[in-house]
């Protein structure tokens, strides 16, 4: 069986790492002579509305018996209602890129709810697909057996070391949407503590939550970082290769990340790094090439970015960390081929 039916909410051509990971992840698997058949759900998943529910039905029970299909769990996690009555006669299995109810930012009531619709949601599948070992390890907790998981790392592009920014102020890059869960308030009040250091930032990232982009439009203006910060939006690949290579330094905030990949496209580039504990985030960037501090903490972030700006060997140091890192980052063509022939298995 080389055909598979693929859910996915949304525009494709979102610029996130989980869209960015269905798509090369599939196209790598076309490569491989599969045939894809892309159906499109609604933009508003994870919380649809009935027609938009009634939708996703309508899909699902167009495909034909025994067909495999994967589910993208930014809609898997809210389908169980939807999926049940086709979980006998299809071949269904989810991709998790991290639980629906690990995103920031919820209130207690939706996360509950999130949290019990997923877990009978991931029932339902034959298996579930999850792009790190952590996430791996946090379905235990929705019941799903370790024999049902696989891991399938994003891959990463080989890219040329980043050149930096040849001198002067240190270049900061930070590379995230504005949504609540890349921390981007903790990272501009770090470093409004740090305007006594010479550094610039380039924040780059579509504006998908907008009372996350006001507040981070909020807080350059109130730290007076307007003269060091610049806003860049979403940027498409050529673009964003070109931000990595003048960068000295990456920098995210993230309070949770289910992989990653923009901590391993910077470890791609040589480029040292600091970020969090927040999920995966450990088990990507390993100790030799970055520093990680606890999620939320400004005030961490703000000490461990202020040594770095001051420390030139300990840059220097996680440079060649960096660099060792990037010899061993996962290659895209892998990564599709043990996806096919999980699917085959499937």
């Amino acid at each position: 069986m080389t055909s598979l039916h693929f859910l996915l909410p949304g525009d494709p051509d979102t610029r996130t790492g989980g869209y960015l990971y269905d798509a090369r992840i599939t196209a790598g698997l076309e490569a491989l002579g599969w045939t894809l058949h892309r159906h499109r759900l609604a933009d508003s998943f994870p919380f649809p509305e009935a027609a938009e529910l009634s939708h996703a039905a309508e899909i699902l029970a167009g495909i034909p018996d025994d067909a495999l299909v994967l589910i993208d769990g930014l809609a898997l996690g809210v389908l169980p209602a939807v999926i049940a009555p086709h979980a006998a006669r299809l071949r269904l299995a989810a991709l998790v890129h991290h639980p629906l109810a690990a995103e920031t930012g919820l209130d207690e009531a939706a996360r509950h709810w999130l949290f019990e619709s997923e877990k009978a949601a991931l029932g339902m599948v034959r298996h579930a697909i999850v792009t790190s070992p952590f996430t791996a390890g946090a379905l235990a907790e929705y019941g799903v057996a370790p024999e049902r998981i696989t891991v399938i790392l994003p891959g990463t592009d080989p890219a040329p070391v980043a050149e930096g920014s040849g001198g002067g102020s240190l270049h900061i890059l930070a590379v995230g949407t504005l949504t609540p869960r890349k921390g981007h308030d903790v990272l501009l009040t770090a470093l409004g503590a740090l305007r006594h250091c010479d550094w610039t930032l380039t924040l780059a990232g579509g504006a998908r939550d907008k009372a996350t982009a006001a507040l981070v439009e909020k807080l350059i203006q109130h730290k007076g970082l307007s003269d060091r910060v610049t806003l860049i939006g979403e940027v498409d690949g050529t673009a964003l290769a070109a931000l990595y290579d003048r960068a000295d330094l990456f920098a995210l905030a993230s309070h949770y990340e289910g992989y990653g990949m923009v901590f391993a496209e910077a470890l791609a580039r040589g480029l040292p790094v600091i970020g969090t504990t927040g999920g995966a985030i450990p088990t990507t960037v390993p100790p030799e090439a970055g520093l990680l501090v606890p999620p939320g903490d400004a005030g961490a972030f703000a000490a461990t970015l202020e040594k770095l700006m001051t420390d030139h060997a300990l840059r220097q140091n996680l440079r060649k960390g960096a660099l060792k890192a990037r010899e061993t980052l996962p290659r895209w063509p892998d990564k599709a081929r043990a996806l096919a022939t999980l699917l085959e298995v499937l």
